[in-house]
């Protein structure tokens, strides 16, 4: 990891492609710090951009992206992974010359790859970036100023981003309280599968699995806490997370697997009785459990 020197944000006009949580969230972050003038929100539905026309997040909107990032000197995709490439397509060519153009993507490899077949090489001004915040809800409606204080963006900049293009896009996030931090796009992708991709899957495939059982209404009804807590994430929006197993599929499946193993020793070990591996599976994971988020 490695930083740049940081400095004052500020945008003339910001468009955001993808007003959601997080598109959403930004904007009412840099509003709230006085560091943007003109917010133009961008997409494909007219219905949610109408939603944060009236909930006072975006100044205008356009569903023309041509249109949208006319003019604007910051440019940030907050589109599912999936949708990034039609939308890089789309605005290539029209982007203003001083415009930073960054992106909220869980998974940089597949991002990258977009931006080199859409552009022919990865552009100077083009930071690629992922923000280590969220909630399992969705949409403008849900976004709030404080989702990104306390919490780390990680930018995954290449050999050909121009640096005042990256401090751009690192002071940007600074601004609403980030702490931004930077590394490779490769290395971002194997972090981020297994820290949350992984327990993203776990979740979904859990509620799956007993959501099937023939007595699933008994099973949720005395569902304790624990079982809420750990499942709250399978409530996320499904189409982004099925784009992130498609766009990071190599780093996941390695993990998976990975998992798969140790758990599939774990059950061994039950079904033998070795009450000793049990015991200490559970205490280095205590420990670990522990020492990571100590008070």
């Amino acid at each position: 990891m490695s930083e740049t020197t940081s400095g004052h944000f500020h945008s003339r006009r910001l468009c955001v492609i993808g007003v959601g949580l997080i598109g959403g969230s930004l904007v009412r972050a840099l509003r709230a710090a006085g560091a943007v003038d003109e917010v133009v929100g961008a997409g494909r539905r007219e219905a949610p951009l109408r939603k944060a026309l009236e909930l006072g997040v975006v100044d205008r909107y356009d569903t023309d992206l041509v249109a949208a990032v006319a003019g604007a000197d910051m440019v940030v995709v907050a589109v599912p992974l999936g949708a990034i490439g039609a939308v890089l397509a789309t605005v290539a060519g029209h982007l203003a010359d001083d415009a930073v153009l960054t992106d909220v993507g869980s998974a940089k490899g597949s991002v990258v790859s977009d931006a080199v077949r859409v552009f022919g090489g990865v552009p100077p001004r083009f930071v690629p970036g992922h923000p280590i915040a969220g909630t399992e809800k969705s949409g403008v409606e849900a976004s709030f100023p404080e989702l990104f204080q306390h919490r780390r963006t990680i930018l995954t900049p290449l050999l050909e981003t121009d640096i005042h293009a990256l401090g751009r896009v690192r002071t940007m996030w600074e601004t609403v309280g980030s702490e931004v931090v930077e590394m490779g796009v490769q290395h971002h992708d194997a972090v981020l599968a297994a820290t949350s991709h992984l327990p993203h899957m776990l979740a979904y495939a859990l509620v799956e699995c007993l959501a099937n059982l023939d007595d699933r209404a008994e099973i949720f009804r005395y569902a304790a806490g624990g079982f809420r807590d750990f499942t709250r994430i399978a409530s996320s929006d499904p189409v982004m997370w099925r784009d992130v197993c498609v766009a990071n599929r190599e780093a996941l499946l390695a993990v998976l697997g990975r998992f798969r193993d140790d758990l599939g020793r774990l059950m061994a070990a039950i079904d033998t009785g070795d009450t000793d591996t049990v015991t200490a599976v559970f205490q280095r994971a205590k420990t670990a459990r522990d020492n990571l988020y100590r008070d």
